[in-house]
């Protein structure tokens, strides 16, 4: 994604000819101190003492993610696609089930993409769809003179309905390749069949799974269960990338908005609003103006963008009438008019075999009144401008449908708030945002309740110093808690927390070789409950000027 400068203090900064711009906004305050450490064994074999500075070279980009598990059962690879991309030409191919597995369905599919590149080139944002279906979306790391590789994990079991016949491919990582950015990205992507065979029972998957390329949308009439999944993407090198530093018309600053930073990913059913959610905020590899922080450890889903999910069941009974209905994705407090976001959108049905046609009905629509309050503060004489916002919405929908095993009904509840202090000075030497956004969501389904708490956070400064020494501090957060009872008793729990934290310095507007970067950082992915195996995963990533230092199990 070649990126505008568009803060006030980024503005400012050009990279000697030769080099890529490095991006992106600042944000504020110190990160939070790295957990404490326990009973730790080590995973990888860490480098040796990192270097003074950064070099021409640094380690392998990867994530503490945990890999995808797999069953111990008979397997199958196809290659889904194989491209270089140098511009902004789609890989295009076609795909068929493996022989060897059959047609599912399958105890599990996993997807890798590995990926290699070197030179100069910025971070660019890639997707691949299968028939149309949006199976994965990414972004790449920047590269080293030297080149590096990486690789990406995703479980895509869920779109066995589309992996179960030939299906068209396409894959796009728009790319730019000249005398000045050199670097050409090669990619390799496959998929993994795990047959369900012996203990192993196929996964639960939806039997349906249509791209919304259209907003007229004719669903099968005994659709029983009902998901749209949103891979909702702020992007493209204008100010929606940044859209939680937007401020207001009046207030000094490059990027606007009217309303302000507050954005809130919609669907609507009919022109009514169905769903609501607050969109991740994703740094990309080149973000807050220091790549130095991405070119080991990228941020949270950088590489890996999970989409939104919205339980659109209550809608059912109004979807399986036979006629086609318009389903509408849009994100509130874009600009009128201004590009940035992308949305695309997969409908995942589920249908009840026992009855050609479902009935019931919508029984609740309750949507509380949007929020969007900010307050710019202008800045003192040598001071910073402040524009403190707050923001939230509520929906609760319910319904019910008379299916084969009898009445089942259905209330989504999801509720959305979000906080956020911006801070920059007039000269731009300075440019800070401490943010938090929460996203609330409780779904029953007959007698089973699922409440899901999300947490994003960021809190970290860019500043110009002495010198032009920019340095960026910055800490992000991505949280979960799910808890799922059925008739009032806990069934299942799990947690995670995803924490990122990052302090790099370097040398700006002067040739690659004079920067004289250095920087540290740290990421800690721990899950508990299910998804993670045993019960228990925690591990615990860090760098020095792209050497790994630390590489921890703690569980």
């Amino acid at each position: 994604m070649r990126r505008l400068r568009i803060m006030g203090l980024l503005a400012a900064l050009t990279l000697a000819a030769g080099t890529p711009a490095v991006t992106a906004p600042a944000a504020a305050a110190a990160p939070a101190p790295a957990p404490a450490p326990v009973a730790a064994r080590s995973t990888a074999e860490p480098e040796p003492a990192p270097p003074a500075e950064f070099g021409t070279d640094w380690h392998d980009p990867l994530t503490a993610a945990p890999p995808v598990e797999r069953p111990a059962t008979r397997s199958c690879r196809v290659t889904l696609a194989e491209a270089r991309f140098s511009d902004f030409t789609p890989h295009r191919g076609t795909y068929a089930p493996p022989e060897g597995c059959g047609r599912g369905p399958w105890a599990k599919v996993v997807l890798r993409l590995d990926g290699a590149v070197k030179g100069r080139q910025y971070d660019r944002l890639g997707n691949l769809t299968v028939g149309g279906v949006e199976l994965l979306r990414t972004s790449t790391p920047q590269p080293s003179p030297d080149g590096i590789t990486w690789s990406v994990e995703k479980d895509v079991t869920r779109y066995r309905d589309t992996l179960s016949r030939p299906q068209p491919v396409e894959m796009l990582i728009g790319n730019v390749v000249n005398d000045t950015y050199t670097g050409v990205i090669d990619v390799k992507v496959t998929l993994t069949f795990y047959a369900a065979e012996g203990a192993t029972a196929p996964a639960d998957t939806p039997d349906l799974v249509l791209p919304l390329t259209t907003p007229d949308v004719t669903t099968p009439r005994n659709t029983e269960r009902l998901i749209a999944e949103v891979y909702a993407t702020g992007s493209g090198g204008g100010c929606e990338e940044y859209w939680y530093l937007t401020v207001p018309d009046a207030a000094p600053y490059s990027c606007k908005a009217a309303d302000g930073p507050y954005r809130e990913v919609r669907v609507s059913v009919d022109g009514r609003l169905a769903g609501l959610a607050a969109p991740f905020p994703t740094v990309w590899t080149g973000g807050w103006s220091n790549p130095f922080l991405w070119y080991v450890t990228p941020g949270p889903r950088a590489f890996d963008v999970q989409p939104i999910r919205y339980d659109l069941t209550p809608y059912a009974a109004l979807l399986n009438d036979g006629r086609p209905h318009r389903v509408e994705v849009s994100v509130a407090g874009v600009p009128a008019g201004q590009s940035g976001w992308s949305t695309p959108t997969n409908l995942l049905l589920w249908q009840d075999h026992g009855r050609r046609v479902v009935t019931g009905a919508l029984t609740r629509h309750e949507e509380g009144t949007p929020v969007n309050s900010f307050r710019w503060t202008p800045a003192p004489p040598g001071g910073e401008h402040r524009l403190d916002t707050s923001g939230g919405h509520r929906l609760i929908v319910a319904g019910y449908l008379d299916t084969s095993h009898g009445r089942v009904a259905t209330t989504v509840t999801r509720a959305v708030r979000t906080t956020s202090a911006h801070r920059w000075t007039e000269g731009g030497s300075r440019d800070a945002l401490t943010a938090s956004w929460t996203d609330e969501e409780s779904v029953t389904r007959g007698p089973t309740t699922t409440r899901t708490d999300r947490t994003y956070t960021m809190d970290g400064a860019t500043t110009l110093g002495a010198g032009d020494r920019l340095r960026t501090v910055l800490a992000l957060g991505d949280r979960a808690d799910s808890v799922t009872s059925r008739g009032g008793r806990e069934v299942d729990r799990s947690a995670l927390d995803d924490r990122y934290t990052g302090d790099a310095t370097y040398t700006a507007n002067v040739p690659r070789d004079q920067r004289h970067a250095v920087g540290t950082t740290t990421v800690r992915h721990r899950l508990y409950g299910s998804g993670s195996g045993d019960g228990c995963y925690d591990r615990t990533v860090s760098t020095a000027q792209g050497t790994l230092t630390v590489d921890r199990r703690h569980c």
